[in-house]
């Protein structure tokens, strides 16, 4: 690192002097600060012994011992680092709105072989198919200026989960059990709540929003939400509600459940869209972004969900239908239900909507910047720790773009001077770099590396609540 005094090298040190306090021991914080270096710096792999090399290119095998040992085996607390990065985010994050969002998500590492903790063939959202692959689940804290991960799970397949002899050889705790990924997504909701983090919506794509349980589970805890759901899902249209129970005849017991008969029947998303006459399609825009203003066609209504609602004694309550039909495309794109109060403006509803590119962004950065995907380790412990340290790198960069505009590198960071013709065990290209224990068959797939993400955008809010925007010119 380079010997100067600027703001931002001050603000670094501070910072690395509240994650030391989370690491916990004094020991650690050497291989802290070298680890989150290493993140920062720019290099072509970011897995320990490259960013040790980067770090301390003289000392490469004493500094990737240290930095291995720290990552893999140290007994610190990776929920403890993720919530001091976000408190260091939200002080920057709130000088532009409140949080508007919480974003349910979850990203797919491509990864070779069988050993590493929780990979198996399924869906890579990263590849768009099934593939053999790890998947984390994250909580996401956003407005349309600034964003977050407050949270980082991986999801443990059921053939994982229910097989102790690869439990053990990952190191999985005892008390893990299977969970679904709406299943991990509430209880990561859950802890933020727990914890008295400001209130937001929770917006998910569909992956989530389909999952009846998990939209009717933050009903119950009072959470509002803005989630995706397929043309397929089916609603009562506006005005229209299931029959009540059927008139009792004085045998057996009374009947309690809702009707629908074949007249009278709930209906699919899609089909209710083709329905729907012209004048109900309105052209919103939602936010400016690096060509322009983005707008589409939307459709907006209050109806009610009918998920299996023959079995229920009384009709889901009404919700916001949002539905997206380009102009050209044959059927609508997307289609959202949410939670929000009746009197919410639709801008609002389709800014919230689509404030996912937010963690589409994230995603983008930490694992092409980052290295979120460059782990080489196998066991749970270093899986997530190394994401954690991951997301603190990440959250440092976003909080001093927060503070500054237009956002600056983190110029103060520096790889160390070398010697002419000196080349480092561990740097990209030299001859027999490897990490330590680490079968290749389990490395993550190599992939093109994105391009370069837009800058941010600033915001300010409009009206009550914090729940609208708009973006400043």
């Amino acid at each position: 690192m380079a010997n100067t005094s600027g703001p931002p090298e001050r603000r670094f040190r501070e910072y690395l002097d509240i994650l030391g306090r989370a690491v916990g021991h004094q020991d650690r914080r050497d291989p802290l600060r070298c680890y989150l270096t290493g993140l920062c710096l720019p290099g072509e792999r970011n897995s320990v012994e490259p960013m040790a090399a980067r770090v301390d290119p003289r000392h490469v095998r004493a500094r990737h011992q240290s930095m291995h040992h720290f990552v893999t085996n140290a007994p610190w607390e990776d929920a403890a680092v993720l919530r001091a990065a976000r408190d260091w985010v939200l002080d920057a994050l709130e000088r532009h709105g409140p949080v508007a969002a919480r974003i349910v998500d979850d990203t797919g590492i491509p990864k070779k072989g069988r050993h590493s903790v929780g990979v198996a063939r399924q869906y890579c959202g990263v590849l768009g198919k099934q593939e053999n692959c790890q998947v984390a689940v994250t909580l996401t804290l956003a407005n349309e200026a600034v964003s977050v991960p407050a949270a980082y799970r991986l999801y443990l397949p059921e053939g994982w989960a229910n097989d102790p002899k690869r439990r053990r050889a990952a190191g999985v705790p005892d008390a893990v059990p299977f969970r679904t990924k709406w299943e991990l997504a509430l209880e990561q909701v859950a802890a933020l709540q727990r914890e008295g983090l400001p209130p937001a919506p929770v917006v998910a794509d569909a992956g989530y929003g389909v999952v009846t349980e998990f939209r009717d589970a933050l009903t119950e805890q009072g959470i509002p939400y803005v989630v995706g759901v397929t043309g397929e899902t089916s609603v009562w249209p506006p005005g229209v509600t299931p029959w009540g129970p059927a008139r009792w005849r004085g045998r057996g017991r009374p009947p309690t459940r809702l009707r629908r008969t074949r007249r009278h029947h709930p209906l699919p998303i899609k089909t209710l869209a083709a329905d729907l006459p012209s004048r109900s399609w309105r052209t919103v825009t939602w936010r400016q972004g690096t060509r322009g203003a983005m707008r589409s066609r939307f459709a907006w209504l209050r109806v009610r969900p009918a998920h299996r609602d023959e079995n229920r004694q009384r009709p889901r309550p009404v919700e916001w239908l949002l539905i997206e039909w380009p102009r050209g495309e044959p059927e609508p794109t997307k289609c959202w239900l949410s939670t929000l109060p009746e009197a919410t403006l639709v801008s609002q509803l389709v800014r919230l909507a689509k404030l996912r590119w937010r963690i589409e962004r994230d995603y983008q950065e930490l694992k092409g910047e980052f290295g979120l995907d460059h782990f080489e380790g196998r066991s749970w412990r270093g899986f997530h720790h190394h994401g954690s340290l991951c997301i603190a790198a990440y959250a440092f960069l976003a909080a001093e773009r927060a503070r500054l505009s237009p956002p600056e590198p983190l110029s103060f960071l520096r790889p160390a001077r070398l010697p002419r013709g000196f080349t480092p065990r561990g740097a990209a290209g030299a001859a027999g770099a490897s990490c330590c224990g680490v079968d290749p068959h389990d490395a993550p797939v190599s992939e093109p590396r994105p391009p370069a993400a837009a800058p941010l955008h600033l915001v300010r809010p409009c009206g009550q609540g914090g729940v609208g925007y708009f973006v400043t010119q």
